[in-house]
């Protein structure tokens, strides 16, 4: 089988909640390798009992997770700045995870512990040992990454436009296309934007509730133009069919929606004539 390594590297792997669950899987996962394998020569690093070198044994394990934590900050700060990582900008950003983590666990021995033997040797022990603990977690994490996002797609795939072309159920996706949530479109009430992320009001359970993604109000006033969603506002889209009154104000129109309790969005000068159009009336 062939792979392509200059394929794009698949979003959810550089998602912050994904990375959250990296670094947190990865260290734990790490402490039980610790515990069971006990890599490293730990058992002779301290002459102290059983727990008491777990747990310092465990605090320098800790210390070299730090490496995975700031490599996947640096990552997630990049792709946010633009850049699109392919599977081998991958590959090689884990590889350096595996060196950099080695390396540190080398200079402990040499420095700390004051391990006579040479440096490649420890070297080449480290980078096997860490190879151990980083790879495994990392595949186990990518397979079920995989698996979520599948079934989030599945789940897209399911709620298709019924015989009047509406559909059960409007998507709401990230600025990488992955669902986020699923709503009745009767359910939404309006969206509003702050800098690189939108908020989505909605009903449920008689009260109003929202939920917070990265992405841009113009992309998802494209997406869900066929959802009578529209602009009102260069921060706000509205759901029309939501619409119960249109006040006018000495600032201009206020649309007043229905919801528990009352919500209200303005109407900016520029999509004035279109929230009127929409509504049947003339500016």
């Amino acid at each position: 089988m062939n792979i392509d390594l200059n394929k794009k590297l698949p979003g959810y792997l550089t998602e912050k909640g994904n990375i959250v669950t990296t670094i947190l899987f990865t260290a734990g996962f790490a402490l039980l390798f610790l515990n069971i394998y006990t890599p490293f020569g730990v058992t002779t690093w301290f002459e102290v009992s059983k727990p008491t070198l777990f747990v310092y044994a465990s605090g320098v394990i800790l210390a070299g997770i730090l490496v995975v934590a700031i490599s996947r900050v640096i990552m997630y700060q990049a792709v946010r700045r633009g850049f699109e990582p392919t599977l081998w900008h991958y590959l090689v950003w884990v590889a350096a995870e595996i060196v950099s983590m080695a390396l540190f666990f080398t200079l402990f021995e040499i420095v700390i512990l004051d391990d006579k033997r040479t440096f490649p040797e420890l070297l080449g022990r480290s980078v096997l040992n860490t190879s151990l603990t980083l790879l495994l977690p990392y595949i186990m994490l990518w397979l079920y990454f995989s698996w979520h996002d599948s079934k989030l797609r599945l789940t897209e795939i399911r709620e298709q436009p019924d015989g009047q072309g509406q559909k059960p159920m409007v998507p709401l996706r990230d600025e990488k296309g992955v669902l986020r949530l699923s709503l009745k479109r009767s359910d939404i009430l309006y969206i509003q934007s702050s800098d690189n992320y939108v908020t989505v009001w909605y009903q449920a359970q008689n009260r109003v509730n929202k939920f917070m993604l990265r992405n841009t109000l113009r992309t998802m006033e494209d997406e869900l133009r066929q959802e009578a969603v529209i602009r009102c506002h260069r921060s706000y889209l509205v759901n029309i069919e939501k619409v119960k009154l249109i006040r006018r104000e000495k600032e201009g129109l206020t649309l007043e929606l229905e919801s528990i309790p009352p919500a209200s969005v303005p109407v900016s000068r520029t999509f004035m004539h279109e929230v009127l159009t929409a509504f049947g009336h003339e500016s």
